[in-house]
């Protein structure tokens, strides 16, 4: 069942707001959800002696986006009536897009595809620094787990999503096994949109990553998907078009291989070492997929690894991961795929972690559930 949002910016209540940008404490007792959600955001005035960026008459602009990134480095919080101005304003964005969305690469144009983010702002600004910022000319295509484990996760999505809002074709956005409310309990993000905004934003990234697309295809050729292929042969990209994915991943079906699955080195499938109710597929399983719907490649993610990169299948499958060092610990590097049309060679860059504040992976996550 789809997740539908109750709110809209004229349900927005006006409030008080200390000089951080919090709502005052009004005495009042228990709340409906929506006056709740209310509470916590704004809309009167944002205080006098908040600093950071601001957007004006509802647009979002690239100013705007730079001066949040430079206050998330610094760090310093993003008000709350930005951020749902930002969310507000994905989530109307990404509805309207279908559950496979076909870009087109103009020729002598590129295209930047990244993998796992998870959290980890300062290495999704180094990626910028090395390639340049989202833009119509230089867009991106980020793979899914842009949120948890890492603990900037509100950083990265707020900034994912407003360079979405400030230009839709600059970036795609797909979504991940990470993008769900039973992942995002257990491996941070809730905590900490929890502890920076409040529980009341919870609920509004839960519907906003039940509206992401789930899969790409670039130029008809090149298959991007998080996880990867599914549990029967014969699927279709009419089928990818057609799943109605405006709800929580669920236990079984195409959108659960789509977000779950992992490619082996043995023929056919097998099982996953992630858990019984999931599955690895092999290199015959890949080809027949490439070659029932007519495509060249499939490039995933899901995956840490050690090169940021794996190249598997005969060539016809690639798995990049874009948090290096994932969880502070892996020592992996981190990679982007960069291609350019007609042709669509991938051309793979790797790098290195760089530094972040002490903030220690998993910091917002249960306290149970960071063991594991």
């Amino acid at each position: 069942m789809a997740l539908q949002s109750s709110l809209s910016i004229d349900d927005v209540k006006h409030d008080e707001y200390d000089d951080d940008g919090h709502i005052k404490p009004t005495g009042s007792g228990v709340l409906s959800l929506v006056s709740a959600i209310t509470k916590f955001i704004f809309f009167k005035d944002v205080a006098r002696r908040y600093t950071g960026s601001r957007i004006e008459d509802e647009t979002i602009t690239l100013d705007f986006v730079k001066k949040m990134m430079d206050d998330f480095k610094n760090p310093k919080c993003l008000h709350r009536r930005y951020a749902y101005k930002i969310v507000l304003q994905i989530k109307k964005i990404l509805k309207a897009l279908p559950s496979l969305v076909d870009i087109t690469v103009p020729h002598g144009k590129h295209i930047t595809v990244c993998g796992d983010v998870h959290g980890q702002f300062y290495d999704l600004l180094n990626i910028f620094e090395l390639n340049g910022l989202p833009s119509e000319e230089n867009p991106y295509l980020f793979n899914g787990d842009f949120v948890d484990r890492g603990s900037f996760s509100l950083e990265v999505i707020l900034t994912l999503f407003a360079f979405k809002c400030m230009s839709p074709s600059a970036i795609y956005l797909g979504r991940g096994n990470h993008e769900s409310r039973r992942m995002n309990k257990k491996c941070g993000f809730e905590g900490e949109v929890r502890s920076k905004l409040n529980g009341g934003f919870v609920k509004l990234f839960a519907e906003v990553f039940c509206c992401l697309s789930l899969a790409h295809v670039i130029n008809k050729k090149v298959f991007v998907v998080h996880g990867g292929l599914f549990s029967v042969d014969g699927v279709k990209l009419s089928d990818i078009r057609s799943i109605n994915r405006f709800c929580e991943p669920p236990d079984e079906g195409l959108m659960h291989d789509l977000l779950w699955s992992d490619p082996q080195y043995l023929p056919g499938r097998g099982p996953s070492k992630r858990g019984y109710e999931l599955f690895c597929f092999g290199e015959d399983v890949t080809k027949r997929f490439l070659k029932d719907n007519n495509l060249d490649l499939v490039v995933r993610s899901h995956e840490s690894k050690r090169k940021g990169y794996e190249i598997q299948h005969d060539g016809k499958l690639i798995t990049v991961f874009s948090a290096p060092n994932y969880c502070d610990q892996m020592g992996n590097r981190g990679a982007f795929i960069r291609f350019e049309a007609p042709d669509l060679k991938p051309k793979i860059v790797t790098f290195e972690a760089v530094p972040h504040p002490d903030v220690k992976p998993m910091a917002y996550a249960n306290n149970f559930h960071r063991w594991f």
